[in-house]
């Protein structure tokens, strides 16, 4: 199982480009299984950066809970219709296993077929000595168990249900005990005895099969082609010849035709419940085409093995990919607040400093290794530091800031100021986006005394694009804070030219009285000089939420 490395949800430039950036690093010092993941498309600006630095997305998974696909064993052995006890049992023996799906040409399950109802094809019947003889098989299969050969065979791959004598008795018992039944249902074991042969012939039994590897005449040869016998040859003697053709018994009577399936897609968690109070030995798992892709116990759903998380550019669970929280998170590499449940069983690595962007810390890592990361890595860190420090604008911004993005430059060889031009004027949400896409772009939850709410951050080239937008927007927010049950949701719409911002809140209460910004409109503040979510927002956010509770 991979590590994957996620930023938080609704990702933005940093988290992305930090996730990309630190998957790589991992590969080439100590975790080579690092994938880096998103929990959510990127952004225009984020694909304008990947396609500048011809790096490929990260892998886009929206939950890591594990599915069943993950879990099962794939390919697992399987038996068909018209199968015979013997080659089914030697390929489970083979594996090991005690039960095994049941499959049609499509691959489409259609029973389960367990150890113990294999045998009972053999063994059900012991009290009755007529029944536990009869073979339902076909002397094709019959042939193939023995491993010999036919002198004359008629109809071989017709299904058959047969009664098996042994003729090991004098010739006129053998004849009267045989002159009970059928014809067309026997089934004559014998060896070099032509005194049973030929009455067995004159009978028209359904086959005579000879032992020890000896032949029949040519004239009995004659003689059952035109009474219909087929003749068989088996190089065993006539105790092991009777045996395996009691093994040659199709399995058909013994599958397990009331059975569960599971899906592939299915989470290992909701399997476990569902499967829970099922008497079955084995459960299929099939695709969305109800074709098998492999099979579970309940012993492999009880303890899965966990998915690997590395978290970068967030800490807190409430922000991570869905199914986090019963994850095994290794790492994680940071710059914001700590806060959250998140928790470890173990002692993890876990870097949280006060820089402007989480890239600075990842190519702080490749300067400690002694790692020049390439090119397109290093413009993927630079794109992150100046997108979380608005290149260098934001009071977030630190000394450690400026000097990696002047080491990166060199490495990526792209001349930055011209290239944060480029990045700030593309991918306006506002110009491109639905109002419930742009309030969900780059949108975090945050809990404070005992409140849950939301703030989005987008850039922007001047405020003349909200203006238009506005209430729609807010509209925007309500829905959101509505369908995640917030108390309330904002959006912080910045200017990365005048170095402000505008507040839209989808609620707001008389505690806002004391936010001391000026108030343009029902829920909207004007915040000249605020420009970090991180920084100033969430600081005044929490202030005003402490000065409401008390």
């Amino acid at each position: 199982m991979s590590t994957l490395v996620f930023g938080h949800r609704n990702p933005d430039t940093d988290a992305i480009c930090s996730a990309i950036a630190y998957a790589d690093f991992l590969q080439k010092t100590h975790r080579p299984d690092a994938i880096a993941a998103c929990c959510g498309t990127p952004n225009q600006r984020t694909e304008f950066v990947l396609k500048r630095a011809g790096v490929a997305p990260p892998r886009i998974v929206m939950d890591v809970r594990p599915e069943l696909l993950s879990l099962c064993a794939q390919g697992p052995v399987t038996a068909k219709r018209g199968e015979v006890f013997y080659e089914v049992y030697q390929r489970m023996k083979g594996q090991d296993v005690r039960a095994i799906p049941v499959v049609d040409e499509d691959r489409k399950v259609v029973g389960i077929l367990s150890l113990l109802q294999l045998m009972d094809l053999i063994f059900r019947d012991d009290a009755d000595p007529l029944k536990t003889r009869t073979v339902r098989t076909s002397l094709g299969k019959v042939r193939e168990i023995l491993g010999g050969s036919f002198q004359h065979s008629i109809d071989p791959q017709q299904h058959d249900e047969l009664m098996v004598m042994v003729g090991a008795m004098s010739a006129g018992g053998f004849t009267e005990r045989m002159e009970r039944f059928p014809a067309e249902k026997l089934m004559v074991v014998c060896g070099d005895r032509p005194t049973i042969q030929l009455p067995a012939v004159e009978h028209g039994v359904r086959a005579i099969i000879i032992t020890g590897g000896y032949a029949l005449s040519d004239g009995l040869v004659e003689l059952s082609k035109s009474r219909g016998v087929s003749v068989l040859r088996s190089p065993y003697d006539t105790a092991t010849t009777a045996m395996r053709i009691k093994s040659s018994h199709f399995i058909d009577s013994a599958i397990d035709e009331d059975f569960v399936t599971l899906s592939s897609k299915q989470p290992i968690d909701e399997a476990r419940l569902k499967t829970e109070r099922i008497q079955q030995a084995i459960f299929p798992v099939v695709n969305d085409l109800g074709q098998l892709v492999g099979a579970v116990s309940k012993s492999d759903l009880v303890n899965p093995p966990k998915p690997k998380l590395v978290l970068v550019d967030h800490n807190e669970l409430s922000q991570a990919v869905n199914g986090a929280e019963d994850a095994d998170i290794l790492e994680v590499l940071d710059h914001h607040r700590i806060g959250g449940s998140l928790k470890s069983t173990q002692p993890i690595r876990f870097i949280n400093e006060p820089v402007g962007s989480t890239c600075t810390l990842v190519a702080r890592q490749y300067r400690a290794a002694g790692i020049d990361p390439p090119a397109g890595i290093a413009l993927c860190m630079a794109s992150g530091i100046i997108s979380d420090t608005l290149y260098l604008r934001s009071p977030t911004t630190t000394q450690i800031d400026r000097d990696i993005l002047v080491w990166l430059e060199q490495l990526c060889k792209v001349d930055l100021e011209q290239y944060a031009k480029e990045f700030f004027e593309i991918g306006s949400a506002l110009r491109n986006c639905s109002p419930a896409e742009v309030v969900r772009e780059d949108c975090k939850e945050f809990t404070e005394h005992g409140i849950r709410f939301s703030i989005s951050q987008i850039e922007e080239t001047g405020f003349d694009l909200f203006w238009d937008r506005k209430e729609e927007l807010r509209k925007g927010l309500e829905e959101l804070s509505s369908k995640q049950r917030l108390q309330f949701s904002a959006l912080l719409v910045t200017d990365v030219v005048s170095n402000g911002s505008l507040l839209l809140l989808s609620k707001e209460s008389d505690a806002w009285d004391e936010i001391n910004y000026p108030c343009l409109d029902r829920g909207l503040y004007e915040l000249p000089n605020i420009v970090s979510r991180k920084k100033q927002l969430l600081p005044l956010l929490a202030q005003i939420l402490r000065s409401s509770t008390r």
